[in-house]
């Protein structure tokens, strides 16, 4: 597992290192508090989203619960305010529907590009 205070050698969606998302609750694919992809994360886990109770809902309705805590995945369970790296899908799923949450764009990854425009992301970045 990667620890969250050394930089990534992936890249985000400006071509820039990936930063961390969130180390509390651990995210990411691989549960190394980055946004990282690779050939088994068939969901692409690339979007470092904070969550948002419309999302949340949204989601859990979609049949995604990520509110319960599901410890046996090693998951906390997710609140509003809570970072979290999400499939790429979901997340353009949400746009449309008019309930995405907010992107840290310097912790989503750039293979997020894939399926959503740098433009769509940007609309809903994080304000500091």
């Amino acid at each position: 597992m990667r620890d969250p205070a050394y930089p990534s050698s992936a890249r985000n969606v400006f071509g820039a290192p990936l930063a961390c998302c969130c180390s509390s609750p651990r995210t990411g694919f691989h549960r190394d508090g980055y946004c990282h992809t690779g050939p088994h994360d068939v969901g692409s886990h690339t979007v470092c989203a904070q969550m948002t109770d419309g999302f949340l809902e949204f989601s859990r309705r979609r049949g995604n619960d990520l509110v319960t805590p599901r410890p046996e995945f090693d998951f906390p369970g997710l609140v509003a305010g809570d970072r979290w790296c999400l499939c790429v899908s979901r997340w353009k799923e949400a746009l449309a529907a008019g309930v995405a949450p907010p992107v840290l764009l310097a912790a989503t990854h750039e293979k997020a590009l894939e399926t959503v425009t740098l433009a769509q992301l940007q609309a809903h970045a994080l304000r500091d």
